[in-house]
């Protein structure tokens, strides 16, 4: 037999043995952050840790496009209610990666080509459970500190983020509205400036292993000589290969002039 018979034989099996295998499992979410703009309410459970990473083209309205990537985030569950959480990004274009949770300042502006890239580190911690009309919420607080670019102040953020099961008993099932407040103290060629990303985001499950949402978001600026109002609206949906690996796609389009005209992001997450 060919060697590339043999090959596609080989996947063809494996493929079969993983689905076999993932079929007697139970699909629970991997609740990632990167899954939309409005992160997660729960944090990684203790001892997994959960991966994410993915790639956002952000078609900017009159100035070059910016490429982000890997957009990686490591969260890792060390309490019962607590996360470490770590990340790296890296962003070629103009206006930032104001898309994603990678991003906090106004990006590298102008008719030109720049590049900028963050570290991210911080923490997650649970504040509260769902109990009637009191809702699941988490409070995360980090910083993004630059590698590259023309900016090269920490700027801290904190995130406030809560949301309900509305629909369904089983979580599998469930319907859930979450939505955050994210407030950063960002920088920029001018100075500091106070820069809040409120977000709403509807998610519906279509089957145990796929789901989708319809999310609006945005960015508003306090301090610029030149403020900015960035709001976006779009769909987006991820998919369980297996119960610890999912892959996802949103896209969205910009409401205003200061916002791009269009994004399109592509991920995963792993959990181990």
């Amino acid at each position: 037999m060919p060697t590339s018979r043999r090959l596609r034989h080989a996947i063809v099996l494996a493929t079969a043995v993983a689905g076999a295998a993932a079929c007697g499992q139970e699909f629970r979410e991997l609740d990632t952050d990167r899954d939309a703009f409005t992160p997660a309410t729960r944090p990684v459970a203790v001892g997994r840790v959960v991966t994410e990473a993915s790639y956002a083209f952000i078609d900017n309205r009159g100035t070059p496009a910016t490429n982000s990537f890997p957009e990686l985030l490591i969260r890792l569950g060390v309490r019962e209610r607590f996360e470490w959480r770590f990340g790296v990004n890296y962003e070629a274009g103009s206006g930032g990666s104001v898309v994603s949770a990678v991003e906090t300042g106004e990006g590298v502006e102008g008719e030109e080509l720049a590049s900028e890239s963050n570290v991210l580190y911080g923490f997650k911690a649970l504040v509260s459970e769902q109990s009637g009309w009191v809702p699941r919420s988490s409070a995360i607080v980090e910083a993004f500190t630059p590698l590259s670019g023309d900016v090269w102040g920490t700027e801290p953020a904190v995130t406030y983020v809560f949301g309900w099961e509305v629909f369904g008993g089983e979580l599998a099932q469930a319907w859930r509205f979450d939505a955050a407040i994210r407030y950063v103290l960002a920088d920029s060629a001018e100075g500091l400036f106070n820069k809040w990303l409120p977000s709403a985001v509807l998610r519906m499950p279509v089957t145990e292993r796929w789901e989708v949402h319809a999310e609006w978001f945005g960015s508003w600026s306090d301090g610029l000589e030149d403020e900015k109002v960035r709001p976006f609206v779009g769909p987006g949906t991820h998919f369980m290969i297996t119960p610890n690996l999912e892959i996802g796609c949103r896209m969205g389009w910009g409401l205003t002039q200061d916002a791009a005209a269009y994004f399109a992001d592509s991920g995963l997450g792993w959990r181990f």
